[in-house]
């Protein structure tokens, strides 16, 4: 049995989960401010123990609860997956102070975190950072922008990465929409950031909302003299991109497990309206085209999956080859996913394009995933970059001076 297959417990949770999510999520969600944090979604995803499930879990551990948290509910999967990416570096880097002070609360859904990298000149090159912290007294004043920010401007706090050391410049190279990395931070731009945690009623610190084609909560910050400290630091001064590159590396995979989870509703509901509704004497299934449309959408739904998985299992194990697994599997499962919520569309006809029919909810979540936390672009860039690896691209450097 390969090791990334699910044994029966998992499949029972996975099954209590996508109830939980129709049942009890789905109503709190639906009672939400369309582009507003949802408070009271938070708080429920507290109090049913999954933001404290989120913290101890691994990298297929996180995939299962994004998956199957969005076939229900794609409102608490991103709830919970913001909640995850804005107070893991909090795990991973703060000191005692700051996660006695902070982590009980996020754990509880009584705090929102938020993950604060992108900036206007920064997306796919998250190692351009251009928000400066200068050096002030004991501390530093940050100073500059932040946009494409989850949870922005109503998060209670914000994990900020910011250029301490001007002298690093800002480097060229890969990132992503939300930064990405292999997972060194070894080029010139990577170097001098500093990960700080910036409490939302800091002095100087404001944001406006940014209306998206699929509402969420998503906005811009202006930093105008932010002051921080010592005590604000996550990790070590001047290597915060470490802090940023080991938090998207784990849930780099589970952006996949969202995307399978968007592809296996839009697949299911294809399946049962195919299934009952009638068209030229007959159920649609029975037409070839048709049953080789849900044939193609279900097999590539599985195909996303496995590599999911199989992502999320070699990051749990140690494996080398994490960066290209991860990457395969983002890339994969949201074009699939995109594919299979477009195809599914097209089955259903007008009714799927009706505001609050669900395929139309789907139709425009699904865009999102295929730029954010590494877009498809940039994917491809780093997946091709391990093929080929430092020995073979300097062999083919050497060969081209010829």
């Amino acid at each position: 049995m390969p090791v990334f297959s699910l044994d029966p417990v998992q499949t029972d949770w996975c099954a209590r989960l996508r109830t939980l999510a129709v049942e009890r999520l789905r109503p709190i969600a639906d009672k939400g401010e369309p582009g507003a944090v949802n408070r009271p979604l938070i708080a429920a995803l507290g109090e049913l123990g999954l933001l404290e499930r989120l913290f101890g879990a691994g990298a297929l551990e996180l995939c299962l609860l994004r998956e199957s948290l969005a076939q229900g509910c794609t409102e608490a999967e991103t709830a919970l997956a913001l909640q995850g990416l804005g107070a893991y570096p909090l795990v991973l880097a703060g000191t005692g102070g700051q996660r006695a002070r902070w982590l009980p609360e996020v754990r509880a859904g009584r705090a929102v975190a938020a993950f604060a990298l992108s900036e206007p000149g920064a997306g796919s090159d998250a190692a351009a950072l251009a928000l400066r912290a200068v050096p002030d007294g004991d501390g530093w004043l940050l100073t500059g922008e932040k946009r494409w920010i989850s949870n922005a401007p109503d998060a209670d706090f914000y994990t900020v990465f910011a250029r301490t050391d001007t002298a690093a410049g800002t480097g060229t190279g890969t990132g992503t929409g939300t930064g990405t990395s292999t997972s060194t931070d070894t080029r010139t731009g990577a170097r001098g950031i500093t990960a700080f945690l910036v409490p939302a009623d800091r002095p100087g610190l404001t944001g406006t909302p940014i209306e998206m084609l699929s509402p969420h909560p998503i906005g811009a910050l202006a930093f105008d003299s932010v002051p921080v400290t010592g005590d604000d630091v996550l990790g070590e001064v001047d290597h915060g991109f470490r802090v940023a590159m080991a938090t998207l590396n784990l849930f780099r995979p589970s952006v996949g497990a969202f995307a399978v989870g968007m592809a296996q509703a839009a697949l299911d509901a294809a399946l049962e309206h195919t299934a009952e509704r009638g068209a030229f004497g007959g159920p649609l299934s029975r037409l070839q085209s048709v049953a080789h449309q849900i044939a193609e959408m279900a097999t590539r739904t599985e195909a996303a999956r496995l590599l999911v998985y199989a992502a999320a299992t070699a990051y749990d194990t140690g494996a080398p080859d994490v960066p290209r697994r991860s990457a395969m599997a983002k890339l994969f499962a949201t074009e699939t996913a995109q594919y299979v919520v477009d195809a599914a569309v097209q089955l259903h006809g007008a009714r799927a394009l009706q505001r609050g029919h669900p395929l139309e909810h789907l139709y425009r979540e699904v865009r999102a995933p295929r730029i954010y936390e590494g877009a498809t672009e940039v994917q491809r860039t780093i997946i091709a970059r391990e093929l080929y690896g430092p020995a073979r691209g300097e062999r083919g450097e050497r060969e081209r001076d010829r």
